[in-house]
């Protein structure tokens, strides 16, 4: 009889997999999003949890459904090549170039840097000195993952956020009836939001931590595939229901906030007016443990995750415990050039990768109707790589395109690409290129 987890170890699965996913960036940007989208909140959330819930939880699945050992094996499909470009590139993303260092500045920002005075630059210096000290703690121990971040990081976090968000929805500013939407969210805010989802980096995320999840499972005794695979999909399930729910409320306190607040720059300050209003002084200590810890646990998982993989594509290379340094201490180095040009330079990247990621995702669980021929990934991947350039290309920093001269480039994509506008100019080229590999699928089969 194969051995399945028990409800109890599920829950101790989906929790983990949470604290990995749930950084300082999902509390950021849902609440400015429910500034923005006012009373549209409701098509604007259901825009947000399709690519910050649905799609990380389906890339944890495709992980595991595929039976694949890692992002690795899965991108394989499409070429040896894009295997390594495709993972190493998700990796460098989601770890040591944006993510990780991503983490400490925002903790920094959000909930450090009011509480004290000084020098700023010291300030973080020491901070993230610090913050990365823990993370490399924590990481070179990953048999332990589920203790520090199931069992004492994330139902810290979890006790100090719903001290929040409970003291906000029960004293709302406003309705939300009443509380006027943004420009880019008067219509069209599902398609807004659901790029505004990007910034978590879950979808990417999600491929990336599968195979953490997959060590877990096996960690409790499971080994054959199909029930790991069974495991896998059901505490992510979990993990996506926790997700949803925190979501909405965040969102929901977000634009209630309006009738309080003006629309904030960020979600950081709008967090820190949040804080402060309901809670005090004190919110300000809560505010800062709050998006500390949810930072540190997201750390762990990615420095663990990154070197986990790169020990696996590159064997005969560095340790495991080498890749986890290298990329902590690299972290740490990129954390210090601030939040603002981290949130700057990791957008085109985030505009490139997510069309791939989703693809991949896509093509993945519902492989078996074309026994995954390569032919299919490599033609839908193909025509969707070129249509996410122009993505990347457009989004950025207005003095790079000047340098480059790169405008001429976005005009043609205009005309070429439907839905450019929308941030979505890969959808058509992708259901092209689907068309095309089927074809030839077809004529491979009629051949033979």
């Amino acid at each position: 009889m194969k051995k399945r987890l028990s409800g109890k170890q599920r829950i101790l699965v989906a929790v983990t997999l949470f604290g990995m996913f749930f950084g300082a960036g999902n509390l950021i940007f849902p609440v400015h999003l429910g500034q923005l989208a006012g009373r549209n909140v409701i098509p604007a959330m259901m825009g947000f949890i399709i690519t910050a819930v649905g799609i990380p939880i389906l890339g944890v699945a495709a992980i595991g459904i595929t039976h694949s050992d890692g992002l690795h094996a899965l991108a394989n499909k499409v070429g040896r090549g894009y295997g390594y470009f495709f993972t190493c590139l998700l990796y460098l993303t989601i770890g040591p170039f944006f993510a990780i260092p991503r983490c400490a500045t925002t903790s920094f920002t959000t909930g450090v840097q009011p509480l004290l005075g000084g020098s700023e630059a010291l300030e973080l210096l020491i901070f993230s000195l610090v913050f990365f000290g823990l993370v490399l703690f924590f990481s070179l121990r990953p048999a332990k993952i589920t203790v520090w971040i199931g069992k004492i990081i994330n139902p810290l976090f979890l006790i100090f956020y719903a001290i929040l968000v409970i003291s906000a929805l029960c004293r709302p500013g406003a309705p939300i009836s009443s509380v006027d939407p943004d420009a880019a969210y008067q219509s069209g805010a599902l398609f807004s939001s659901f790029i505004e989802g990007y910034n978590t980096m879950d979808a990417i995320a999600g491929l990336a931590f599968g195979i953490v999840v997959i060590d877990i499972i096996r960690g409790m005794g499971v080994t054959e595939d199909s029930a790991i695979a069974g495991d896998v999909l059901h505490s992510g399930l979990l993990t996506g229901l926790l997700m949803a729910v925190i979501y909405i409320a965040t969102i929901w306190m977000g634009a209630q906030s309006r009738g309080l607040f003006a629309t904030s720059e960020n979600g950081g300050i709008a967090l820190a007016q949040i804080s402060n209003y309901y809670l005090g002084t004190a919110g300000s200590v809560v505010l800062a443990l709050t998006v500390t810890f949810a930072c540190l646990k997201t750390s762990i998982g990615l420095v663990t995750s990154c070197a986990d993989a790169f020990a696996r594509m590159f064997p005969k290379g560095c340790s495991y415990k080498t890749w986890a340094v290298v990329f902590t201490v690299f972290s740490f180095c990129v954390s210090n050039f601030g939040l603002s040009k981290i949130i700057e330079y990791s957008l085109p990247m985030l505009m490139f990768l997510y069309p791939l990621a989703i693809t991949l995702i896509g093509l993945a669980l519902f492989g078996k109707l074309f026994d995954h021929d390569r032919a299919v990934y490599v033609s839908v991947t193909g025509f969707t790589c070129f249509a996410a350039l122009f993505d990347l290309i457009k989004t950025l920093p207005e003095s790079v395109r000047g340098a480059l001269r790169l405008e001429g480039v976005l005009d043609l994509a205009e005309k070429i690409l439907p839905w450019f506008q929308l941030n979505l100019g890969w959808v058509v080229p992708a259901l092209i290129g689907l068309v095309l590999g089927l074809l030839v699928r077809w004529v491979h089969i009629q051949k033979k």
